[in-house]
């Protein structure tokens, strides 16, 4: 790497906007894939005037989360018709757009629901690169400095029925992509420099006599470590596996009703907790010690009422809060399912679950952005609207707060929060 590319670098390190140190919000769910930040001193109150450091308008529409490392944001977008494919580099500083390019082209896109996007798989970004997804429309990696294409990957091909909804993850030198359609259903890995397959796992799911729509699903997975080797935890529709991650070998399995989810699981003391989708959501706590069909042997327990389909839930001190896509609160014990609290909140949700300073941060399709205490008892601290609605996951950086709204993305963070240079 030339000199100057390299100090300008390091300078990006020190000076990332709310001092977020050498890496930021690398994956939709955090660095931990789990939804949390920690610590941080985020905002409990804002509006389009307070608090509001910058916003910037993105064209097109997009659900994806926006991405954040070395005081640089990723974001994709699309236009409605799904002709058009497009990333977003914003400078986490002051909101300008750094760049601004189409990616894909495309002249027949298959039909989407009315609440996907043809954007909404988020980005994933590592040190050097930033990897982009669009399901069946295509796949590439970027130099995440110049901006330059590395590879793509246009012949993935799947019919998502309801538009593209999985995200990537990053594992080792892996990128790591859930292809659940109605017609086909894959998981596969692919070199990080490259683009080249290095591994491709079918499902193994039978799927008998169900229609095309049962078979679809749009979950994004996570990896863990169980006896000190790694887990890729990837649910899809009816069943849910484990495999291993470095050759996509399926390890355990577990069956149940559903499909369609787009919650993420979330892992914690040897217990995974995932969401079957529809018909009847459910939330299941699973045993990940296990080996082949683990149903009948390795369910910790399950609760059926109020569950998401598309938020995913977060776990904080022993306990999981989880919101339905209607707007139901509940607050489960971790360890046996028992419910501590149910509450309605205001609106319907797409967006997963922020945890952030002892608190809980939801954000509705309407605007409306609801903070309460993660305290087993419900405790509104605050609310907060803008002018457009969440579909997209929040970002948390330091003390800072990146929302995308429908239509803007939005820098939130109280004044004393600035750091020099930020």
């Amino acid at each position: 790497m030339p000199v100057h590319l390299i100090a300008f670098k390091f300078l990006l390190l020190f000076s990332s906007p709310a001092g977020e140190g050498p890496r930021g919000w690398t994956d939709f769910r955090g660095p931990a894939t789990d939804g949390h930040a920690g610590k941080a001193t985020i905002p409990l109150q804002w509006s389009e005037n307070n608090n509001v450091l910058w916003k910037t308008a993105i064209h097109d529409h997009g659900w994806s989360t926006p991405v954040v490392d070395q005081g640089r944001i990723f974001i994709t977008t699309a236009t409605d018709d799904g002709r058009k494919m497009s990333l977003l580099c914003v400078d986490a500083k002051n909101g300008r757009v750094l760049n601004d390019q189409e990616i894909f082209a495309v002249a027949k896109p298959q039909p989407k629901h009315p609440l996907n996007s043809y954007a909404s798989p988020s980005p994933v970004v590592n040190d050097d690169h930033v990897f982009v997804h669009f399901g069946t429309y295509g796949t590439a990696g970027f130099d995440a400095e110049s901006f330059e294409k590395v590879w793509e990957r246009r012949d993935l091909k799947i019919d998502h029925i309801a538009g593209p909804g999985s995200s990537p993850i990053l594992y080792q030198d892996l990128l790591i992509l859930h292809f659940d359609g109605g017609d086909r259903q894959f998981v596969i890995a692919l070199d990080q420099e490259s683009g080249e397959t290095v591994w491709e796992t079918e499902r193994s799911t039978d799927y008998g006599k169900l229609v095309p729509d049962f078979r679809k699903a749009y979950s994004t997975p996570i990896v863990i470590e169980v006896g000190g080797k790694p887990q890729l935890i990837s649910c899809g529709a009816q069943r849910a596996f484990a495999y291993d991650p470095d050759t996509g070998d399926e390890i355990w399995s577990l069956r149940y009703e559903g499909f369609s989810m787009s919650s993420r699981p979330v892992f914690s003391d040897g217990i995974v907790y995932l969401n079957t989708g529809f018909n009847v959501p459910s939330l299941m706590a699973v045993r990940v010690d296990g080996m082949n069909d683990v149903t009948d042997s390795h369910v910790a327990w399950r609760y059926n009422k109020n569950m998401p389909t598309m938020p995913s839930p977060v776990l904080v001190d022993g306990r999981l809060f989880a919101i339905s896509d209607a707007g139901i609160l509940s607050c489960l014990d971790a360890k046996t399912g028992e419910r501590i609290f149910r509450e309605r909140v205001e609106g319907e949700y797409s967006a997963s679950l922020l945890a952030a300073d002892s608190r809980i941060y939801m954000f509705n399709r309407e605007g409306l952005s609801t903070v309460i205490a993660a305290a087993p008892e419900f405790q509104v601290l605050a609310q907060n609207r803008l002018d457009d609605g969440f579909m997209s996951s929040p970002a948390v950086v330091g003390d800072t707060l990146f929302l995308r709204t429908k239509t803007h993305l939005y820098r939130i963070e109280e004044p004393a929060a600035k750091t020099p240079g930020s």
